[in-house]
């Protein structure tokens, strides 16, 4: 019981965070796992499956506050799924500790990106929509895909950050599509891939799926309230706060 206390409290507190952030639910769930007792490959094929219901409870809110374009979303899904399975395929192959830190470095300069950026992502600047400019923005999402089945935590970051900077997205605006459709769809695909290889510890996934769904709803609900300023404010704290945990982690 003290076990799943301790998961449901971590989980509901990293959950909530990354939906109001756009990313980095793994800056604390996927530790306890790994400190429970779980095998890294496990770990990380559990983290997956949870992550799951945080892009569910977002979706339901979303959904509800009609915040979506559903072509743009087809374009991000179609861009970045194959990357996703391809990502899955190559995680069990990459030493742990080349992982942790190569993503440790690019998190943190997410997050100093944006804090040096004062008027980045506080307002709407739709551009890059057609012609090259759109092939290469999907490129960076197709990248992004590999990384997000590849790597432990955080990427979710990465494609809000890119929606940002890419796309002329708000905060707001690129936290909603990164938490329905990475959340959802490309999660769902990467754990789907990775339950098939490493398996899953399952007697856990009740506890982390209801703290998920519960915090994905209610970071999309408070996101939804919040300007942007506030938002790019935690979107900075989480994706430092990231970067720091998983380069000490590497370093042990």
């Amino acid at each position: 019981m003290t076990e799943l206390l301790a998961l449901f409290i971590v989980s509901l507190i990293a959950n909530t965070l990354s939906a109001l952030a756009g990313g980095g639910a793994g800056l604390l769930q996927l530790p306890i796992l790994l400190f429970l007792g779980l095998a890294f490959p496990v770990a990380l094929a559990t983290h997956k499956v949870a992550s799951v219901a945080l892009g569910l409870g977002a979706t339901v809110k979303h959904l509800k506050a009609g915040t979506l374009n559903w072509r743009f979303s087809a374009l991000v899904l179609a861009s970045g799924l194959p990357g996703v399975l391809i990502g899955t395929l190559l995680v069990l192959h990459i030493p742990e500790h080349w992982t942790l830190l190569i993503l440790a470095i690019l998190t943190s300069g997410l997050g100093l990106y944006s804090l040096f950026s004062p008027a980045l992502g506080q307002q709407q600047q739709s551009r890059h929509r057609s012609g090259s400019k759109l092939w290469l923005g999907i490129a960076g999402l197709f990248f992004i895909g590999v990384l997000n089945g590849s790597f432990t935590s955080g990427t979710g970051l990465f494609v809000t950050l890119w929606l940002v900077h890419w796309f002329g997205m708000d905060y707001k605006q690129a936290v909603a599509y990164t938490m329905v459709l990475v959340g959802l769809f490309w999660n769902s695909a990467g754990a789907i891939s990775l339950a098939l290889q490493a398996g899953v510890y399952w007697p856990w996934i009740p506890v982390l799926l209801l703290a998920s769904a519960l915090g994905g709803y209610l970071g999309a609900h408070w996101g939804l309230k919040q300007g942007n300023q506030m938002i790019k404010r935690c979107f900075e704290s989480v994706t430092i706060l990231t970067g720091i945990s998983l380069l000490i982690k590497a370093l042990h």
